[in-house]
């Protein structure tokens, strides 16, 4: 029986491996850890009993210290050499944002971009703005009186 049951684990360890390289986080990853080492005690001739606490205690220990190094690899990240660059950026108003109108156009260091407000206000044509996140080619400001252009 345990000769069945290192195959069995084998084959699910395989799996979740497999299964991993379709998925992200290094989830599938700890359970197939986990598989492995009930196998090895299935090859020791272990209960069945042991065998699965094992498995369910391989499989947590492996997430808990996988899923910090999942999040710093794999952490979501900014493209600043793309679209993301002029976020958090200073911008000037050329045309009145006007969200009844659909209008508005700002210039972020020499670039020229139509823009919108978060807040659903009109912003003035010289006013100071800070470009709070970018969607499709608009940029959405926010309009601040502290701001100054540096």
């Amino acid at each position: 029986m345990n000769n069945i049951l290192i195959w069995v684990w084998a084959a699910a360890a395989l799996i979740f491996f497999v299964a991993e390289i379709f998925t992200a986080g290094f989830f599938l990853v700890c359970f197939g850890i986990g598989a492995i080492a009930a196998a090895i005690l299935a090859g020791l001739n272990v209960d069945i009993l042991w065998q699965a606490v094992a498995f369910l205690g391989v499989s947590t220990a492996a997430l808990v210290f996988l899923r910090p190094f999942a999040s710093r690899v794999g952490g979501q990240t900014r493209n600043p050499g793309g679209i993301d660059r002029v976020v958090g950026k200073r911008a000037v108003v050329l045309k009145e944002i006007d969200p009844l109108l659909g209008t508005g156009l700002v210039r972020i260091d020499r670039e020229e971009w139509r823009a919108e407000s978060v807040d659903h206000m009109k912003i003035p044509t010289d006013a100071i703005v800070e470009v709070v996140s970018v969607t499709g080619t608009r940029v959405l400001v926010k309009h601040r009186s502290d701001l100054v252009i540096q």
